[in-house]
């Protein structure tokens, strides 16, 4: 059965750090993957993604310097680390897979069932 599962949400003050996990099945190793958040009363929007290899990284503009992403050592798992958390994070991350282009961030038909986030201002 192919499923992606959020770990590591929670609520935080400004300015600080959360990270997020993604274990998904053995099916994913290869594919890229990434996060996507959706904030109350607003669409879902791109977050960040990883190349299959890990080697390939995009996130997007309103996240980038502050959030990394990476793949851990069996590659079936991602973390979105979070660092100088603002108000404005607060949302429902969401991960993802197959993305299908590191280029166009298109979300693939796999989801996880959401993380929630929490920044207190």
């Amino acid at each position: 059965q192919i499923q992606l599962v959020e770990s590591g949400g929670g609520m935080v003050q400004t300015g600080g750090s959360l990270r997020l996990s993604c274990t998904g099945t053995s099916a994913f190793n290869d594919y890229n993957m990434g996060w996507f958040r959706q904030a109350s009363g607003k669409e879902r929007e791109f977050v960040a993604a990883v190349s299959g290899s890990g080697g390939l990284t995009r996130f997007s503009d309103s996240v980038k310097g502050r959030f990394t992403i990476s793949r851990g050592a069996a590659r079936n798992t991602v973390y979105l680390q979070m660092n100088n958390l603002k108000p404005e994070d607060t949302a429902t991350y969401y991960c993802n897979a197959p993305i299908e282009s590191m280029h166009s961030r298109t979300p693939g038909p796999f989801w996880g069932k959401g993380a929630l986030v929490t920044v207190s201002s």
